[in-house]
């Protein structure tokens, strides 16, 4: 089992621990206690107005880490659990590490920049959504190693649109669900790449030999990958920027 799995898990439980002991209380519910607005607020949930009047930037990631009560952390850590192990199992924390924490990070934004500016975020829907983003461009970019292209893809559409659909309940956060997924989709390119089928590596091939190698990577891939690069860049400045008030290149002297 993925050992940052596990330490994200943990981190999730004791702030909902934290959450539970504060001084703020809980709402009463003996099936699933529920924080109140007062404990989300001191313990890091995300609020544009705290974020950007009071220069509380770093509650753009601390958000991630809360659950309003034992069924939302229950939900969100089962799903994490059941696409991050694979996903880390297959391509290590430093890389999935990284994508979680930036995933939920552009799913912060997406929600301070889209929603209503009084209103109180927790969870960790951002990061996961980009985790299923992440596999899913994973799949498009390593096409030629898997076998049963078509049916794996038709599964993978299948459980993103119900989530995405899921995340348009009512007074359920679906900006950070479509920023995360986003953010995923194209960290996917740039972070979960695998040598193309029947590539062999140099150190392992005879000096003698004189036939045709195959590249490392198709040349697709590097083309997907530079090019989320760029879309990742434009993406988190212009999120930042139309966070913080930045103006826009044109109306600048």
């Amino acid at each position: 089992m993925g050992r940052g799995v596990l330490l994200s898990c943990k981190i999730h439980f004791y702030s909902l621990v934290s959450l539970l002991h504060n001084q703020c209380h809980t709402e009463t519910s003996k099936l699933n206690p529920i924080a109140t607005l007062c404990s989300l607020q001191k313990l890091g949930a995300l609020e544009r107005n705290l974020v950007v009047d009071d220069g509380e930037g770093w509650r753009l990631l601390s958000c991630m880490w809360l659950h309003a009560g034992v069924v939302h952390l229950v939900v969100n850590m089962l799903s994490l659990l059941f696409i991050g192990i694979r996903l880390e199992q297959e391509f290590g924390f430093i890389r999935i590490g990284p994508l979680y924490v930036l995933s939920g990070l552009a799913g912060s934004l997406a929600s301070t920049n889209h929603g209503k500016e009084s209103s109180v975020s927790v969870g960790a829907s951002g990061a996961l959504f980009g985790l299923l983003g992440a596999m899913l461009s994973e799949l498009f970019t390593n096409w030629t190693i898997y076998t049963k292209k078509c049916i794996a893809l038709l599964i993978l559409v299948s459980v993103i649109a119900v989530n995405l659909a899921l995340g348009f309940i009512p007074k359920v956060d679906s900006s950070a669900h479509v920023g995360g997924f986003l953010a995923g989709f194209f960290f996917g390119f740039v972070l979960l790449v695998r040598p193309q089928f029947g590539y062999v590596s140099r150190k392992y091939i005879p000096s003698s030999y004189n036939g045709k190698l195959k590249s490392r990577h198709k040349w697709y891939q590097y083309v997907l990958g530079i090019t989320a690069t760029i879309i990742l860049v434009l993406g988190y400045t212009y999120a930042f920027g139309k966070l913080y008030g930045v103006p826009p290149m044109k109306n600048l002297p």
